[in-house]
């Protein structure tokens, strides 16, 4: 599957939009399924290789509506990528954490549960839905920690980019190594999750097996020392699949990716 199977179908639309600060990115997509809640919520973080240029938001449509329809509501997030004035380090990470908190802070008026809440990423997502579960880990005096971070017990990564470290170290993925430079600003003990070990919540790693964008390998190099420091993560590997099939709701990959959502709210 190419791109333009996916986003050239109409697209669905969310129930609302949601401010979380003044530029026009710092915005959140609901999605509310119907009944009257209080709903589980999906966090759901696009990718995009961090680049507002290549994704936003809104490539996650399809899947969100996909979610909506079982009934989940979707709090899909959008944040400055290192392409736009204040992204980068800390702007991007800031962007992302305080998408996350306003999740709480509108779980009333929407009808949420934040109790009962994944976090779902996709690519350059998956290193970011993984690490806001890590915030609480975030070292002393790193200029990413906020108060009271929005708890997040479980999380799927589809076709992650799970260690920054890793995949600054050679131009491996898709996204290359110039990209993670601008993301971190060179550190990585407060960026990349493997750092921050343990950090306390179920991960599943969906990937493809024919992704020409995130090497495999990723997956299961992240899964081992994260497993030895104690967390519990899962790998998934998905045959004849690509990136794209991964966020495309008729696929064998999003599937399974339905499948761990609802195994993670239980």
């Amino acid at each position: 599957m190419a791109w333009p199977d996916l986003l050239e179908r109409p697209r669905p639309t969310p129930s609302a939009t949601v401010s979380y600060g003044t530029d026009p990115l710092q915005i959140v997509d609901l999605w509310l399924p119907q009944g009257e809640g209080p709903h589980p919520v999906v966090l759901m973080v696009h990718g995009g290789c961090w680049q507002t240029d290549i994704a936003d938001r809104t490539i996650m449509n399809w899947i969100a509506e996909d979610l909506r329809r079982r009934g989940f509501a979707v709090w899909n997030i959008d944040y400055r990528g290192v392409d736009r004035p204040g992204g980068g380090y800390p702007g991007t990470f800031l962007d992302a954490a305080a998408a996350a908190d306003a999740l709480r802070d509108h779980a009333g008026r929407y009808r949420l549960d934040p109790t009962r809440l994944v976090a779902v990423g996709h690519s350059a997502g998956g290193h970011l839905a993984l690490w806001l579960a890590a915030r609480p880990r975030l070292p002393q005096g790193s200029p990413l920690r906020t108060r009271d971070p929005l708890p997040i017990a479980g999380i799927v990564s589809l076709g992650g980019l799970p260690d920054l470290e890793e995949a600054a170290r050679a131009p491996g993925s898709g996204c290359g190594t110039e990209v993670i430079g601008r993301l971190t600003g060179g550190r990585f003990e407060d960026t990349s999750v493997p750092r921050l070990a343990p950090i306390g919540a179920r991960q599943v790693l969906i990937n493809g097996d024919q992704d020409k964008i995130i090497p495999t390998a990723y997956a299961e190099a992240y899964a081992g020392p994260m497993r030895a420091a104690g967390d519990t993560v899962r790998v998934r590997m998905i045959d004849r699949t690509g990136h794209v099939e991964l966020v495309a709701p008729e696929t064998s990959a999003w599937a399974a990716a339905v499948e761990e959502i609802e195994g993670l709210m239980d």
